[in-house]
């Protein structure tokens, strides 16, 4: 990988490295997580894998899932 970008196609990341952390549900249709080789995290849409990845820090990453598990995002759910 050349160059990696926010909103780069997910594709262009290849197929071999993504995971479904968890599914809620709803057929397995959820986002899908790759670790990259720098420590980022790109996410996708699993129904959609040609869409665009979205690229974060591994601080953003630990940022959303401590607030997460604190409850931060608890207002997403209602």
């Amino acid at each position: 990988m050349d160059h990696v970008y926010n909103g780069m196609p997910a594709t262009d990341l290849g197929e071999v490295g993504w995971h479904k952390p968890w599914s809620g549900g709803n057929g397995g249709n959820c986002f899908e997580t790759m670790k990259l080789a720098d420590g980022r995290v790109a996410v996708r849409q699993s129904a959609d894998p040609e869409s665009p990845a979205l690229i974060y820090t591994p601080g953003e990453i630990a940022a959303f899932i401590q607030g997460a598990k604190s409850g931060k995002a608890d207002f997403l759910l209602t």
